[in-house]
């Protein structure tokens, strides 16, 4: 029998392991719930959910006010950061006007137009990590972490080739775009706070720098096209561009490498569904729909309330934090029949809200879509067999607040 609501927290580490029991009981019991430990509001129905994100001027992203108060003295990790360059918040923690200033030109990088593009280019990135698994003996008794050898890797080369970065730096990305959430994740500790903080230093000037070689140089990518924006009444400036390429390398990678791990396991427990997409590779847009909806990479964002606001029948103060469980809702039963069984011909798969909506919808929901796509279509056609090795697999999942994905996937490959 599950404990009552006011006993259990969303940051408690069996929720956080598996969430899912958590959001079912929200769904019986309370849609529109203060959680007794945070004191957030967690939203886990579709429609109230849908009606939030579009009134953004009672509901804002900017969620820096808190922030904004004098302290005391600053923390170890306000020094290290201290060190860097400010950190303006352009996307994720703007409200429009401001943020449409800046999600205009990342628009235009990843529309859908320019996507279909890029298909051949993704296609090719796929191809050539399946061959080094392949090289590296993934069909072997140990198998390989499919993971560290093809979730991680397919989605940070890309966002790097876009970016403009060597693809000798994709490891260093990887471990700067960890640095960059943990922290939000609100599960680490101070140590790993520290460590984080001297990271994000590290990562700013790492860009700052290639920022500077693009003002000087620019070439055909996503750098040179923040950095000819000179600073200026319409230009970026520099901390802003660092921000900018914050959510771009964050968003770009740690989503897609979540639901690439997450999507895996679902085909592993559920053959059947493998088999048939094998036998009907066009069903694999609808899979990577379903996979979406069901393991959420991004469980939930917040909003901040700047008046008193009724959601269902629940009264929120001003000022109050609000949590969009997108992946509560996206297993609502209101909204999606039999919520938690995988269903590769479901439906209304795609209206799931895993990438938002609005005008914070992500701006790399086509590229993920298509990242994902080319990457089950030739893992499906390339291996004869995928399997869990025996033995090899804790199934653990990061330890994040809002960030869900397998840390590991130990696979055996068979060609």
């Amino acid at each position: 029998m599950s404990r009552p609501l006011s006993e259990q927290s969303i940051t408690d580490p069996e929720i956080i392991r598996c969430p899912f029991p958590y959001y079912a009981q929200l769904h019986a019991e309370a849609p529109v719930h203060r959680d007794p430990a945070t004191g957030f509001f967690i939203i886990s129905r579709y429609t109230d959910m849908q009606a939030i994100i579009r009134d953004v001027a009672t509901f804002s992203n900017d969620l820096m006010l808190a922030d904004r108060r004098p302290r005391a003295a600053p923390s170890a990790v306000d020094r290290i950061l201290g060190e860097g360059y400010p950190r303006p918040q352009c996307l994720q923690r703007n409200d429009p006007p401001r943020h449409t200033r800046f999600r205009r030109l990342v628009d235009r990088a990843f529309t859908a137009g320019r996507v279909r593009t890029l298909t051949p280019y993704i296609d090719s990135v796929v191809a050539g990590l399946i061959d080094a698994m392949i090289a590296a003996g993934c069909d072997g008794a140990a198998g390989i972490d499919y993971v560290r050898a093809f979730a991680i890797p397919l989605p940070c080369t890309v966002i790097a080739d876009q970016l403009g970065v060597d693809r000798s730096d994709v490891p260093q990305l990887k471990i700067w775009s960890d640095a960059l959430l943990d922290p939000i994740g609100l599960m680490v500790d101070e140590a790993r706070l520290v460590e984080c903080a001297h990271q994000t230093v590290e990562f700013q000037r790492y860009f700052a720098a290639r920022v500077a070689e693009r003002r000087a140089a620019p070439r055909d990518d996503i750098l040179s096209a923040l950095a000819l924006r000179v600073d200026g009444e319409d230009g970026f400036s520099t901390p802003e561009i660092l921000n900018l390429l914050e959510q771009l390398l964050t968003g770009g990678n740690d989503t897609t490498t979540s639901t690439l791990s997450g999507a895996m396991l679902l085909l592993l427990q559920h053959p059947e569904a493998m088999a048939r997409l094998r036998a009907a590779p066009n069903a694999i847009g609808n899979f990577v729909e379903e996979a979406l909806r069901l393991e959420t990479p991004v469980q939930g964002l917040f909003r901040q309330t700047t008046r008193d606001a009724v959601v269902g029948e629940v009264t929120i103060p001003a000022g109050s934090v609000v949590m969009l469980r997108h992946g509560a809702v996206n297993r609502d039963p209101a909204k999606f029949a039999a919520p938690d069984s995988f269903d590769i011909a479901r439906g209304n798969a795609g209206a799931h809200l895993a990438f938002g909506a609005g005008v914070h919808f992500c701006p790399g929901a086509m590229l993920a879509r298509q990242e994902l796509a080319s990457a089950f279509t030739q893992l499906l056609a390339r291996f004869e067999r995928i399997e869990l090795v025996p033995g090899a697999n804790d199934f653990g999942y990061r330890q994040s607040f809002f960030l869900r994905g397998p840390d590991h996937l130990r696979l055996r490959l068979v060609p």
